[in-house]
């Protein structure tokens, strides 16, 4: 009997290599991109919830989780690359991009190139294409935001969460937030996020769903209705009732149902 055990494996990428976990099955098959400060395990408890056969592949993006090793730059863009790279080597003809927060970003950027294979794209509480609201003083404060254990405990509580982490989840995110290097923690709050794709994100052709947390302080619903569905025209947006920006962690049973009832409207 065939068995559909997700293994971990590593993907070449641009002066490298990067860790992930994958599994055969079924397709289209999945593409997980995690949030700033993530690893492929944040899509774990969402994983847990799709059909046994599913065929997905989740990454750690370079300089995080199980891909410190590999140099930067640590731009969208290069991220963009790395998972098309991750994406042709897995090897399936038909596949959907779900992306959350930065990943969500990255996803956008993939999307706009129009792969061959991409049947759709899945944005979790997402960054959006442009910047809104960024300062300087705010990227300076994002950037000590995982400096130390009680950062990244001071982040779960009053920024990312609604209160929604289980014990275990809350260790995860201190290990994976603590994890990467100086480079790649500042990568995002210094430079990716203030990269402008408004003008790019309108050449995405398949369907877009973006899910977001009603309760979430990051990307709020308000601010995705107004800064992104605009400008992606195939885009619709569902909230997730009582979640903030860790939604993978916080409702993966909701996450999980939508990934799954986006699917079956690709068949």
């Amino acid at each position: 009997m065939t068995t559909h055990t997700p293994i971990g494996r590593y993907f070449d990428v641009q002066d490298g290599y990067v860790y992930a976990h994958a599994r055969e099955g079924d397709g289209p098959a999945l593409i997980f991109l995690h949030y700033w400060g993530g690893s492929h395990r944040t899509w774990r408890p969402v994983v847990e919830r799709l059909k046994p056969t599913q065929a997905f592949v989740s990454h750690d993006h370079r300089g995080w989780g199980e891909s410190t090793a590999v140099p930067g730059p640590f731009g969208t863009e290069q991220l963009a690359d790395d998972a098309q790279q991750v994406i042709d080597q897995f090897g399936y003809d038909e596949y959907v991009v779900v992306g959350h927060s930065m990943g969500g970003k990255v996803a956008q950027v993939l999307a706009s190139r129009r792969p061959a294979g991409l049947r759709g794209v899945v944005l979790v509480a997402p960054a959006p294409p442009a910047p809104v609201g960024v300062t300087p003083e705010f990227q300076q404060a994002l950037s000590h935001a995982y400096d130390n254990e009680e950062s990244i405990g001071q982040s779960i509580d009053h920024v990312l969460t609604n209160g929604g982490l289980s014990d275990e989840m809350r260790r995860q995110v201190l290990e994976d937030s603590s994890r990467a290097g100086e480079p790649a923690r500042s990568a995002w709050p210094q430079r990716a996020l203030v990269e402008d794709f408004s003008d790019t994100v309108g050449m995405i052709d398949v369907p877009v769903l973006v899910l977001v947390g009603s309760h979430d302080k990051v990307d709020p619903p308000q601010v995705l209705r107004e800064h992104l569905l605009p400008l992606i025209p195939s885009a619709t947006l569902t909230e997730l009732g009582g979640s903030g920006h860790l939604s993978p962690l916080e409702a993966p049973d909701q996450v999980a149902h939508h990934i799954s009832e986006f699917l079956r409207t690709r068949a």
